[in-house]
């Protein structure tokens, strides 16, 4: 790209996305509002200590929404020249004047409007060399290849990414936020034949200072796989289920998308009769928190430049909100929660940032103590979670556990229950740590369905 396509720094991408609206405004337009996000990335991967890949992205794209009374418009570019972003806004004030009224669409008012900007640590200054991404990844590999028993490698991957998001709109807002990603992935396989067992380990950080050692990561990875060597089968029964941190946080995904504004609106959650009302045991919390520092998806700001802010979404049991942006919070006369979210080519919409559960008070073994038989999930299959009735069934893999001690291996199981059910009787343990932007610690949940053989 030219100098001319691209503004590098963060006050000539600011101007041009507010000359870009006063472009729209003038051109007929009653109000407008511009994205544009500007991203560079890095990964090196290695298999059986040679070389796979490195790729390299950069690209920088923009996207630009009016209003015509009650009517709104999207269009979106990779191309910043001049003459282009000039047709990109006459097609969008033609077809914001062509298509059907939302009572529901527009910007903020100013009173919403983020005013205060934390450092919420969200940038790692510098770019990695490949040659340090590629030693990362080696190391990595290394480690997990001498764990005994792991005979093969799908490769490890070392990964950086940067990322610049401008909003800006004709109600007064304009800001930029920076952030970073460090991230090291490694997959082996253990065993022979048709015995072959994978896993896999995974980290990923603001900054780089904060990624476990990679030779921890690849260890856990062969050591995770061995362990899933000769799984047997198990019979059919209702027992207590157990969820390993790496899927556990799967079950924060549909409360999520349960409690998302948008669902609500449309009438199509499983919880859209729950508010204020108790959805998980008393002492359960779950938190989105925006503002965490160094959190993998923290923002002063959402996408329509409005204040975000920590909220408890279940306090002590019961479900105290929803997740809205501006659009869903008009349809249900409530007010937006500042979490919307958006590419450059659709309008916003709601999402979670920093969404946990929080640690309870009990370590995974005590939460397990008393389990005689029941079974421990490391790794869910498929998708058979039905968003309006709650209903809930998947493939799993893990380990049984007997007399409160993982005992052996299983696989080829499918687990089942209601949403519902399961959220009131989830008990989770103490072992919470930040590793996805979605986490939570492990969880058990009584009286499931766990259908084998």
């Amino acid at each position: 790209m030219t100098a001319e396509t691209t503004p590098h720094t963060d006050a000539a991408i600011l101007d041009r996305l507010t000359g870009l609206i006063d472009q729209a405004t003038s051109a007929g337009a009653d109000a407008a509002d511009a994205i544009l996000v500007d991203s560079t990335s890095l990964s090196m991967a290695r298999r059986l200590g040679q070389p796979e890949s490195v790729e390299r992205s950069e690209s920088t794209d923009l996207g630009l929404r009016v209003f015509v009374g009650k009517r709104q418009a999207i269009v979106s570019s990779s191309d910043l020249t001049s003459g282009a972003l000039d047709a990109l806004v006459d097609r969008a004030v033609a077809m914001a004047r062509s298509v059907p009224e939302d009572p529901h669409c527009g910007l903020a008012t100013p009173d919403l409007l983020a005013t205060a900007f934390p450092d919420l640590e969200q940038f790692d200054p510098g770019e990695p060399s490949p040659e340090a991404l590629a030693d990362l990844a080696q190391r990595a590999e290394d480690a997990a290849r001498a764990v005994v028993g792991v005979t093969n490698s799908e490769g490890a991957e070392a990964g950086w990414a940067r990322d610049r998001v401008a909003v800006a709109a004709s109600n007064g807002f304009a800001h930029l936020r920076a952030a970073t990603r460090h991230s090291l992935s490694v997959s082996v396989l253990a065993g022979e034949g048709t015995g072959m067992e994978r896993d896999y380990d995974y980290d990923a950080r603001v900054f780089a200072a904060d990624l476990r050692p990679a030779e921890q990561i690849g260890r856990a990875a062969g050591e995770k796989a061995v362990r899933r060597l000769n799984p047997r089968k198990v019979g059919s029964a209702q027992v207590p289920v157990v969820f390993d941190p790496r899927v556990s946080r799967s079950l924060l995904g549909h409360l999520a998308g349960a409690v998302n504004g948008a669902a609500i609106a449309r009438g199509t959650s499983f919880l859209k009769d729950r508010l204020e009302k108790p959805v998980f045991p008393a002492g359960v919390t779950i938190i989105d928190d925006p503002l965490r520092p160094r959190g993998l998806r923290s923002k002063s700001f959402d996408a329509e430049g409005v204040a975000t802010a920590r909220r408890q979404v279940i306090d002590d049991g019961v479900l105290t909100t929803w997740l809205l942006d501006l659009r869903s919070a008009r349809q249900l006369g409530l007010h937006t929660t500042g979490n919307a979210s958006r590419g450059v080519a659709s309008p916003p919409s709601p999402s979670t940032t920093n969404f946990y559960l929080a640690a309870g008070q009990v370590a995974p073994r005590d939460l397990m103590a008393d389990i005689t038989g029941g079974l421990y999930v490391t790794e869910l299959i498929g998708f058979g979670v039905n968003s309006v009735t709650g209903d809930y069934s998947r493939g799993a893999t893990g380990f049984w556990i007997d007399g409160g001690e993982i005992a052996y291996p299983v696989s080829e199981i499918t687990i089942a229950g209601n949403l519902v059910d399961m959220f009131a009787h989830l008990t989770a343990a103490d072992d919470l740590e930040f590793r996805y932007g979605t986490d939570a610690p492990t969880v058990r949940i009584d009286g499931m369905t766990v259908a084998g053989q």
